[in-house]
């Protein structure tokens, strides 16, 4: 029997996962555990600004009108997805990283300013001499409950995603909640921040080499197919 697949990111990301999932073959649901909410923000003049940093295409979805202030500037994007969804918006891409927001970030040469459009969960990065970073929060996610109908799930061979540090805590702190077995369910995190904010004593923990949706979603098709 293949393992049921367990989607926690929050949607509009959820719904793209699920599909990538069943389309390799996956016996994956959705239970998002969190729900994304924008923040009003308000950055740096224009022009003290030469381009954005972007960790998430939430950034340019809930980016309000304050984002239209950047209109002008490039985008260096964390993935394809994100690149996108600047696309989308008006913006042109600069660069497009494959392995997290710091491998993009480590190509960027002085002088420039960047302006890092982010959520309220992020890491902090570190930057070339002569190369700044102002952070504006534009989004943040706000933690969802899981159902009750998980608990009747255990009888499967669970294997949970989790695309952040904020959604593997919230697992945990529903698994308490609703008395659910940890050794019965094994985790696929997408680095290992991810993995560590999950804690300790569940069945397996996968940690993805690379951080992208598309490397989980093949780590995950691996350890179940």
């Amino acid at each position: 029997m293949t393992a049921k697949v367990i989607v926690t990111r929050p949607r509009p990301g959820l719904d793209d996962t699920l599909a990538r999932a069943r389309a390799v073959g996956l016996d994956a649901v959705g239970h998002p555990l969190s729900e994304i909410e924008p923040r009003g923000w308000h950055g740096p003049d224009p022009e003290q600004v030469d381009a954005l940093l972007v960790g998430s295409a939430n950034a340019i979805r809930h980016g309000g009108e304050e984002l239209r202030r950047y209109g002008g500037k490039p985008v260096h994007a964390v993935g394809k997805a994100t690149a996108e969804a600047a696309r989308r918006a008006g913006f042109a891409v600069a660069s497009v990283g494959s392995g997290g927001l710091q491998s993009v970030a480590d190509t960027i040469r002085p002088p420039s300013r960047l302006l890092r459009v982010a959520g309220a969960e992020h890491v902090p990065l570190g930057v070339a001499e002569g190369v700044s970073v102002t952070t504006v929060i534009a989004y943040e996610a706000v933690p969802l409950a899981l159902p009750e109908a998980l608990r009747d799930m255990q009888q499967h061979d669970l294997v949970v995603m989790l695309h952040s540090a904020g959604a593997a805590a919230q697992l945990a702190k529903e698994a308490r909640r609703l008395e659910l077995d940890p050794s019965r369910i094994a985790l696929a995190a997408i680095g290992p921040r991810v993995a560590a904010a999950a804690g300790d004593g569940w069945r397996a923990i996968h940690v993805c080499d690379t951080p992208s949706d598309a490397a989980l979603l093949d780590m995950v098709r691996r350890a179940c197919l």
